[in-house]
């Protein structure tokens, strides 16, 4: 059994980090909060862009509207963008998203290159030897979206200057608190199952109408489907940083529990340390003084005797 001092000594230091685990979980709550209130600002977005790009989409008598919206009928190379986060202490979040990654892509039919969103996933990457193409990181807790459309910009020119033929997006659906979940979504070319939330309108349901767009139709598809592109960036990083500073939070409360539930055990074995101790003194002590009152005890008997 450990000494007094050293537990004394690790009743401390445990003390110490579950303050620090404390503050983290504080820090992440305040941060959880921005992101997820930045991922429902952009619901309302999203889902309008999806209604008008399927109204484009579904017009008759046209067939490869944009080349966002073609398929190759050759692939031989892809581009994957990975969402991980820039610190760890989030428990899972970081290998999750490298290994479900490593798992769609590892044995992929073509060579894959990779863009990664956050230190971590860099690094994990690169120690796979992994091509990586870009790094983008230190993104703040809720960005805007012009902090994250030079990443969507990047995915849609490696598209279009055909560098890659197709490009995918590996990211963490935020759903709830105790609950993140890593998914793949193909970014290019474009899928009308890959949009954001998805809405049932009745020309879904049904033949879609003709609609004459002013100004020239071929000006409307170059702006809306590159920045509908960078909208799935951005939305796809959002819920990604809800996710990461969930799981940090949840991550940083259940070690704090742990490190209270540490602290009364160690706090009882010292108890029980400092018992024992103070019973092996007694011991000592009342062995001493029985000690001592046999010795006087025999000299008095020796002195009685001399005399």
């Amino acid at each position: 059994m450990s000494s007094a001092r050293e537990m004394r000594l690790r009743i401390r230091s445990v003390k110490n980090i579950s303050q620090v685990t404390r503050a983290l979980e504080a820090v992440s709550a305040s941060k959880v909060r921005k992101s997820m209130a930045a991922v429902s600002a952009t619901r309302a977005y999203a889902t309008k862009a999806w209604q008008v790009l399927t109204h484009i989409s579904q017009q008759p008598g046209r067939s490869n509207l944009h080349p966002l919206l073609t398929r190759r009928l050759h692939v031989e190379r892809t581009l994957v963008v990975a969402v991980s986060g820039d610190r760890g202490l989030a428990g899972a979040y970081n290998t999750n998203v490298i290994r479900y990654t490593a798992q769609k892509f590892n044995n992929y039919a073509t060579p894959v290159r990779y863009i990664a969103v956050g230190r971590k996933g860099r690094d994990m990457l690169i120690r796979r030897r992994k091509e990586v193409i870009a790094e983008f990181s230190n993104l703040p807790a809720a960005p805007s979206f012009a902090d994250v459309s030079a990443i969507g910009r990047m995915a849609v020119d490696e598209f279009l200057k055909g560098a890659v033929d197709e490009v995918y997006l590996v990211y963490t659906d935020f759903i709830t608190m105790a609950r993140q979940e890593t998914v793949v979504k193909k970014l290019l070319p474009l899928e009308m199952d890959s949009g954001a939330e998805r809405v049932e309108t009745y020309e879904q349901k049904h033949l879609a109408a003709a609609y004459i767009y002013e100004p020239a139709e071929a000006e409307i598809l170059d702006e809306i489907i590159p920045r509908f592109t960078a909208l799935q960036v951005y939305q796809a990083i959002l819920e990604s940083l809800a996710s990461e500073h969930a799981a940090r939070m949840v991550a940083m409360r259940n070690a704090t529990d742990n490190a209270i539930s540490l602290v009364a055990s160690l706090q009882l074995d010292y108890n029980k340390a400092r018992q024992q101790a103070i019973t092996n003194d007694l011991l000592d002590i009342a062995g001493g003084a029985e000690a001592l009152t046999r010795a006087l005890a025999q000299n008095y008997r020796i002195g009685g005797e001399n005399g």
